[in-house]
This record gives C-alpha cells, structure tokens and sequence, in this order.
C-alpha cells in the first residue's frame, strides 16, 4: 500500500455533501491518476454516472502529447468518456464562460513539479479567477510535492516581470502543494471564489516523491520521472539560452550540453563539485529542439542525495561555468517564449530582469544565495497560514 492518498483518493471516498448531483467538470492530464494508476475521469464517471460533464487540459494537452511550449492543443473528445475536453493551452489560456457554462463544480487534479516556472499551476491561478468570474466552484485535490515542502530555493519573482512562467511573487522552488498554493493565490491575489482543498493523507513535508509510494506517471512529455522534478528548478534555465536542456534525449533536464562546451574547462572553472550530486561528463545527439542531430558535450546530474542538493544554486554555478569557458559560442535565447515576443526566455524564467546580466559578470553566486535564503524565509512566514501539512 501506498504510504500517501492523493486528495483524488480522499474525494472518491468521501466527497463534500454540497457537492453532491452538481455538474462536475475535471482540469486533469494523463498524471491524473490514482496509486492503481485508474485515471481520476474514470474513477469519477464510475463513482457518480453522469455527473462528470465536461473536462478540461493544461499545457501540454489532455494527452500530455506537446513537447514544448506555444505548441497549442485543440479542443476535442475524450474517446474513452465521450466528454467534451476544453483546452486550456489553444485559443486562450483562461478558461471562459462557454467553457465552463457545462458544468457547476471545476475539480482539479494535476501533478505539479514544485517549480515556480511549471504552468499548471498558473492554470490554475486563472481558473480560480474565471470561477470568481463566473460563479463556479473550484475543488482541488492535492498531490504530494515531488521536491518535499521543507527547502524553499532563489529569488522571488519581481512582479514586473510577470509572465505565464511566473504569475505570482514565488521563489524558484517554492515548497508548497498544489492544493496549498491554491490557498496562497486565493488569499494574496484576493481572489474572491468558492475554493475548497482536498488535502491527502500521510503526506509530510519531510518527503520526496520516492518516499509517498505512489507511482510517477509523466505529466509532460519532458518530465519523465521524479528524478527529473528534483533537477528541473534549476535545469529548466537552460531553456533561456542556446546550450540544449536535454530535450531530444531520453533524460531530458538531466542532461544538458552543447557542441562548443569544452567539459574539461567547465569542471575547472567550477572547482568544488556541487552538493549531493555527481556531474558526470558526457555527450548526447538530440534527436530534436536544439542541436538537433549534432554532437553535444555536456554532463549528466545524477542527485546522490536530495536532502542536500540545491537544484537552483548547482545550476546557476554550472551557468556561470559554461559562460566563463565559452567565449563568443554562449548566447542567450532570443524571443518568443511562453506567448511573450518582447522580453527575453532567461529573464523571465529568473523571474528578474537584472540578474542574467549579474550572472554574466560573474557576481558571487554565494552571496546571491544568501540573500535569496533571507526572503525565502520571509516567504515561508507568508505561507504559514495557508499550510494543511505538518
């Protein structure tokens, strides 16, 4: 048995009498799924007939069959239920009134990564809002943190540099449940909707997603293992510049490189070999995005030990490495990048608009982290009220 039950487990068991005979729409993708691997549309339809009326898809699709972003899926069917699937990555990324008109009751079961930059839960902050708009009521069932909710990690977000990879002022690695969050961005955003939280049961901020029991299913094409979540908040900054993130291979934000990077200068410009990680040196051929079909030399991060590794700081440091050892080869990505045209991929993954430059000059990534650990402290405060576990 499973040491965790999802919030779906818990729903199942026990759903919220006033919920009972609405008409129940579910925000879901192919992670949606219960410790028997049942997909919740399934569990849902079995549990109550014909009160599941519509469905709804985020970034990535219903089928988690996307690879990148601004790679839209459509609306369609689901062609197991029949049901009406709304996509909320297509023409618009804010659910609007014909979308929700089907249904009295928004569910929302997703598999977040613990990333500020990871959409779905920007998603969900603008299915909150229609609900408010529209006099929906939102229920999500929580799911575990793959990342645990103890360590916060790097900067807040600075409002001016908002984005659909940042809505809100959130650290890199924020600590939180969806379900949490949810709370959060109710509160501080005021965000005046019926919110309800199914919290799960046996879920401790102590663990990481190997330590619940429950299986991983992908819930993105990129994002194929737990493994990956622990590496992505600091991986995904890769995607800002012209060094391949992985994607085309099958260890995609584990493996990183670029057919300029000279690996044995990169290991000397970095020095001491980052916490409860091995940087193992190797070269990889994407099979697409970047580089695609060319020879990369790079590394592998393999987390030796989760409780000490700091995906943030690692990847900042292997960054400043890299651009050290580069010269000319290094550049940053240009625009587009998540529907923004204007503003650069790497400032709005950092969440800032300065600090690309800070790391190009070679500011101390120490002293960074230092004062970022200050406001994550702060943040941690803010969050307290709004917590379910421990």
């Amino acid at each position: 048995m499973p040491r965790v039950q999802t919030g779906l487990e818990i729903f199942l068991a026990s759903p919220p009498r006033d919920l009972r005979r609405r008409r129940l729409g579910l925000l879901c993708n192919p992670a949606s799924v219960d410790a028997r691997l049942q997909h919740a549309a399934r569990r849902i339809a079995a549990r109550w007939p014909g009160w599941l009326t519509a469905l709804y898809s985020p970034q990535h699709g219903f089928f988690a069959e996307k690879q990148d972003n601004m790679i839209e899926s459509a609306d369609c069917r689901d062609p197991l239920s029949g049901l009406p699937v709304f996509s909320l990555y297509g023409r618009t990324r804010i659910p609007d009134a014909a979308m929700l008109a089907p249904i009295d009751v928004l569910l929302v079961d997703l598999q977040d990564v613990g990333c500020r930059v990871y959409t779905f839960i920007w998603t969900l902050s603008y299915c909150l809002e229609a609900a408010a708009t529209h006099g929906k009521t939102v229920v999500v069932l929580d799911r575990p943190n793959p990342l645990g909710g103890r360590r916060v990690e790097g900067n807040l977000l600075d409002p001016d540099w908002a984005s659909f990879v940042g809505r809100h002022p959130l650290p890199m690695r924020h600590g939180l449940t969806i379900g949490e969050l949810a709370r959060l961005m109710k509160a501080e955003r005021r965000i005046d909707c019926d919110l309800r939280v199914v919290p799960m049961r046996g879920w401790h901020r102590r663990m990481y997603f190997a330590d619940t029991g429950l299986p991983w299913v992908a819930p993105s094409p990129n994002m194929p293992t737990a493994t990956t979540a622990l590496v992505y908040p600091g991986q995904v900054i890769w995607e800002g510049t012209n060094v391949s993130e992985g994607r085309g291979t099958t260890q995609p934000f584990e493996l990183f490189g670029a057919p300029f990077i000279d690996v044995r200068a990169v290991l000397e410009a970095l020095g001491a070999p980052p916490a409860g990680t091995v940087l193992r040196p190797c070269a990889f051929e994407p099979t697409a995005q970047k580089w695609q079909g060319r020879l990369c030399r790079g590394f592998q991060l393999h987390v030796t030990r989760p409780d000490r590794f700091r995906p943030y700081e690692t990847s900042l440091r292997l960054l400043q490495a890299v651009i050290r050892t580069s010269g000319e080869a290094f550049a940053w990505k240009a625009p587009p990048y998540e529907y923004e045209f204007q503003r650069r991929p790497i400032d709005l993954i950092l969440g800032d608009g300065r600090l690309a430059e800070r790391l190009a000059s070679m500011a101390d990534i120490g002293a960074l982290a230092a004062q970022w650990r200050a406001d994550a402290e702060r943040f941690k405060r803010r969050c307290r009220r709004w917590l379910l576990y421990d």
